[in-house]
């Protein structure tokens, strides 16, 4: 049996909470808690899950994800999802060192070599637009994503509107009919002003508009759906199959489950197999460091709908270190013409710079997201 010792933490800059679990054997697993803006909290869910974990044998995986998840009256929400999700990843770490594999080979074998990669792209201008997306072409990526807008009035403006549609038609010139440009509504849009958008986006082909709607409103994504022949998707903010089944009826494309928030690579791959039966895609959330973008792509390599992988590198929230900072080998996470080659290495494929992440810790950090509000003064949504 390889027994659990020892679960720490670690709130390392920009904005990210790993979690490493440490065995008996000497094998450590390394994963990634990160709820942005709340990962303190996570922090402390994840001292109170190790509890149910400690002396326990650490290849339990399922089991323990059944005791985390379900072992208390109340359950779900960000906080504990986040947490469990980081555990879950260093368990599946612990157990694909511990047999010599990658988590892929555990998870039934490799259905691909490589897996295609986009990166985010910012700018409020169609120039800054331009510029940003020459960038991630010369870096190799072959599809970008970038923000539909800005702060958005609940029934957005002509001008609004239009600068909608020019940002977009920006992105489309410079990456021509050969590359990918997806575009994220972040759920600042009113349905009603979602709808009214989307047609206009038609001639430039986006790859799929995300997030439409908030969360809390996913009852309104089929209407949406029903709007337009671009692909929707979601998923960012849902943390369940669950929460996924009414999304997946209303007849969304793919699905974006985050792997630092959705319950790990334990209820990742549920929610993928959940999805394939509604002929869905699933392209992971991931804006995060390291950890999380190596469990994403261990789900990846053997998923057989998965469909590409959003990585952060270089995207602007990286402020004070930068996602190959903590990792001792860089190679495996190198680009080769827009995809990530396939891990050979054991566990989640990637080596941890631990002194590197202990400094990191001493500081710490207490990132936020921003509070934007509309001309008025009311709340808007960022």
């Amino acid at each position: 049996m390889t027994t659990i010792s020892r679960v720490e933490t670690f709130l390392v800059a920009p904005r990210w909470l790993f979690v490493r679990i440490e065995t008996d054997s000497g094998i450590v697993g390394w994963g990634e808690a990160t709820c942005e803006g709340r990962s303190e909290t996570v922090r402390t869910a994840v001292e109170q899950l190790a509890e149910m974990i400690v002396g326990r044998d650490a290849l339990r995986i399922e089991d323990h994800w059944q005791v985390m998840t379900k072992g208390s009256f109340y359950r779900g929400g960000p906080i504990l999802s986040s947490a469990v999700s980081g555990i879950d990843q260093a368990l599946w770490d612990i157990a694909g060192k511990h047999l010599g594999a990658p988590v892929h080979q555990l998870l039934g074998g490799p259905v691909r070599d490589r897996i295609r990669v986009y990166g985010w792209v910012g700018g409020d201008e169609p120039a800054e637009v331009a510029d940003h997306i020459r960038a991630q072409v010369e870096a190799g990526l072959t599809a970008v994503k970038m923000n539909a807008s800005g702060r958005m009035s609940p029934l957005g403006s002509v001008a609004e509107l239009d600068g909608v549609v020019r940002r977009v038609a920006a992105a489309r010139e410079v990456l021509g009919d050969e590359r990918d440009v997806a575009v994220d509504f972040h759920g600042r849009f009113s349905l009603a002003t979602a709808k009214r958008v989307a047609p206009l986006l038609e001639p430039y082909r986006p790859f799929f508009l995300e997030e439409p709607v908030v969360p809390e409103n996913s009852h309104l994504i089929g209407e949406f759906v029903r709007s337009t022949t671009t692909p929707v998707s979601t998923g960012e903010r849902l943390y369940s199959r669950q929460e996924f089944l009414p999304v997946l009826q209303a007849g969304i494309a793919v699905a974006q489950p985050d792997l630092s928030h959705a319950g790990g690579i334990t209820e990742t791959r549920k929610i993928a197999t959940l999805a394939e039966t509604f002929d869905v895609q699933l392209a992971p959330h991931c804006p995060l460091g390291p950890l999380a973008l190596a469990a994403c792509l261990q789900v990846g390599f053997a998923t057989s709908n998965h469909l590409i992988q959003e990585q952060s590198i270089g995207i602007h929230y990286n402020e004070g270190a930068e996602v190959l900072d903590y990792v001792l080998d860089t190679a495996p996470l190198q680009f080769v013409d827009g995809y990530i080659e396939r891990f050979t290495g054991p566990g989640l494929g990637v080596e941890i710079d631990e002194q590197a992440v202990r400094r990191a810790d001493e500081k710490g950090h207490a990132w936020r997201g921003p509070v934007w509000r509309h001309t008025d003064g009311s709340f808007a949504e960022w």
